[in-house]
């Protein structure tokens, strides 16, 4: 008579309280087999030689491995381009490994509050603003990248992106036709010229053409308006609001204004902007003008290095807000005169090469005769070179011929 294969103990969780019964007594093997080999057809520890329910176990397997490559392929077919992912904001940070409470808190009063922010800031910026380790800011950082899929793309991807930009108009159509139908989203735009040229007349417009509807040459939102050259004024959004046919009320309380007092200052508003975009439906940023506090605080040759890397950090900054929200970042700048220049318009753009390479479109703007000015397009990667006239007018920016 064959002998009974000997069992080997088995951990009581995986076994029902009712096989295993008093120490001594027998064991029943044929239902202690039952409720090793579960459903699922996994061999439990007592090592039981059952070449049916084996079998059955490794087809169950395999079975389980093509659907989860199945579902594997599915997903990786099925994942948002890279232009549907970054406008959506809706992340939760702390998702990401290693983001707890504490690190959530300090990331947020920084001003990282999405995943967008985090993947488009250099690690070694993400430390000096939220006061985290170096180790653990690269791979916050990383880790953003990896669940947006920042990476390549192919130039379709980009294309339909392209599609997706929304444009506020200035007020003036042939100023329109210049720069492409408007200041575009997710982009820095400059305006600069010397003064009287409108600069600060075509921010005034923009504030309110920013809260018509996208059909009417708008966003549906509001504005945030940095003034660090005290110029900005109520009265004139009321007459623009009025020459549109809109509320000057609510124009109004749909423009979040801060006044900028320093260079250091400025920079921190911009810092704290991302913030106030989220609870106010920003959908324009301006800064009227980028350059008058670097160009009084910083005097002589000798800060000209100290100066140009503060500027250059705080542009990349607008650059990046414009991107992660898909916003336009407009911003105005001012002009220095070349004494040697003997033929010519002895104006230039001040803030060196850094300001120049800044912007995506930049635009000079000139005085003409009376109410008429002039708006040349200088630099912008995909629009030819050429003038728009408009005119200044008291209820807004329009065309010469209205």
């Amino acid at each position: 008579m064959p002998r009974k294969k000997k069992l080997e103990p088995v951990e009581e969780s995986s076994v029902n309280p009712a096989i295993v019964q008093e120490k001594g007594e027998n064991i029943d093997e044929d239902l202690f087999k039952e409720e090793i080999f579960s459903d699922e057809g996994t061999i439990g520890q007592g090592g039981i030689d059952n070449e049916g329910i084996a079998e059955e176990s490794t087809q169950k397997k395999k079975s389980s491995n093509k659907k989860n490559e199945s579902e594997e392929t599915t997903d990786s077919d099925a994942k948002m381009p890279l232009v549907d992912e970054l406008e959506v904001l809706n992340y939760n940070i702390q998702d990401l490994p290693g983001v707890g409470g504490t690190t959530t808190k300090k990331l947020q009063e920084a001003g990282y509050s999405t995943l967008q922010a985090i993947a488009m800031t250099p690690p070694a910026q993400l430390q000096d603003d939220c006061a985290l380790g170096e180790k653990t800011c690269e791979k916050i950082v990383q880790a953003a990248r990896e669940a947006l899929n920042i990476g390549f793309q192919t130039a379709d991807v980009v294309w339909e992106k392209r599609k997706s930009i929304k444009k506020i108009s200035t007020g003036s159509h042939a100023v329109d036709e210049l720069i492409g139908g408007g200041v575009e989203s997710g982009s820095l735009t400059e305006f600069y010229g010397e003064y009287r040229t409108g600069k600060t007349q075509i921010m005034h417009q923009l504030c309110v053409n920013v809260q018509k509807s996208v059909e009417e040459g708008g966003m549906n939102g509001g504005a945030l308006y940095i003034d660090t050259e005290s110029t900005f004024r109520p009265e004139r959004i009321v007459q623009m609001a009025n020459g549109q046919g809109m509320d000057y009320k609510k124009v109004l309380k749909n423009i979040t204004y801060a006044r900028a007092y320093n260079s250091d200052h400025q920079v921190i508003l911009v810092k704290d902007a991302p913030r106030i975009i989220a609870e106010h439906n920003i959908k324009l940023v301006i800064i009227d003008s980028v350059i008058t506090h670097f160009r009084s605080e910083f005097i002589g040759r000798g800060t000209l290095a100290k100066r140009q890397g503060v500027l250059n950090l705080h542009l990349h900054n607008l650059h990046r807000m414009a991107e992660i929200y898909n916003i336009p970042v407009v911003i105005t700048n001012q002009v220095m005169s070349k004494p040697d220049t003997l033929f010519g318009d002895p104006n230039q753009a001040t803030g060196g090469h850094v300001l120049a390479h800044a912007g995506t479109v930049r635009v000079y703007l000139k005085k003409g005769k009376g109410d008429e000015r002039i708006a040349k397009m200088i630099d912008a990667p995909h629009l030819p070179q050429g003038e728009a006239v408009f005119a200044i007018h008291e209820d807004g920016i329009k065309d010469v011929d209205e």
